[in-house]
């Protein structure tokens, strides 16, 4: 009975989550009126499981940065299915947050972001607080200085142990493997940090729902000619909860949605 209360509580959680989060955020056309900020606009989208430990730093670090960039912008928290307080501490800030009922993924969660985004730009950054959110600057610069997507590299430069030796082999791998289908050199395609233009993710039809799609994005930009440039990131081993990536089932996921996208999209 006390689990069922939990899992009955959880989803009450849910549902005024997305009730009182629902067209949260002030209209970006409103806001840049209000405000008197000129230029493109920016969706920062922040996705989550259970990482209740780390999000509060994330997403007051996101707003601070932003602040200080003056530009309009808006922040959509995805909770995807947590089963700790990670969409309740997200609440708190002025963040849109949506819920996913269940765990769905990475990549399920960014598409549903981007159904809401209003941004001229989009820009991704994890949740484990591994990202710096003040490197969206140069990210963000990049990509108003005419590149179509900016990625951040943790390996750009020759850095190392920013992750474990066998994540660095499995994606010094994946980008062997993608260097030699498109003939453009990348160092990080698991990257989760980026900023892109808005009719990048318009035209490259995003299909994946779980950690591939850092791949799908990556693979896609390259091969439908937009301007890719990686910039180096400084990445901090999470301090809180653990990485979710299951090293050998996402794997086959990655490396088949390289092929595939290269082949077949």
């Amino acid at each position: 009975m006390k689990g069922e209360g939990n899992r009955l509580q959880h989803n009450l959680l849910d549902k005024q989550l997305i009730q009182d989060h629902s067209g949260f955020i002030t209209d970006l056309d409103v806001e840049k009126e209000n405000t008197g900020l000129h230029g493109p606009t920016v969706s920062v989208i922040i996705p989550a499981f259970n990482e209740e430990k780390n999000v509060a730093n994330v997403i007051s670090g996101t707003i601070t940065v932003m602040d200080q960039l003056n530009l309009p912008y808006e922040i959509i928290f995805v909770d995807d299915g947590s089963t700790d307080k990670t969409g309740m501490i997200a609440s708190l800030f002025k963040v849109k947050v949506l819920v996913n009922k269940n765990n769905r993924g990475k990549g399920y969660s960014l598409k549903k972001a981007l159904q809401h985004a209003r941004g001229d730009i989009i820009v991704t950054i994890d949740s484990d607080g591994e990202h710096k959110p003040k490197e969206i600057a140069p990210l963000l610069g990049a990509v108003l200085n005419g590149i179509d997507v900016a990625a951040g590299s943790r390996f750009l430069n020759n850095k190392t142990g920013v992750t474990t030796k066998l994540n660095q082999i499995g994606n010094h791998f994946f980008n062997l493997t993608i260097m030699s289908l498109t003939g453009k050199r990348v160092t990080d395609s698991q990257t989760g940090f980026r900023a892109i233009k808005r009719e990048v993710l318009e035209k490259i039809d995003l299909q994946s729902d779980g950690y591939e799609i850092e791949t799908e994005i990556t693979v896609k930009s390259l091969k439908n000619g937009f301007t890719f440039r990686e910039l180096p990131i400084t990445v901090e081993r999470r301090k809180f909860g653990a990485s979710k990536l299951k090293i050998i089932e996402d794997g086959k996921r990655i490396m088949g949605t390289i092929l595939s996208t290269s082949f077949f999209s």
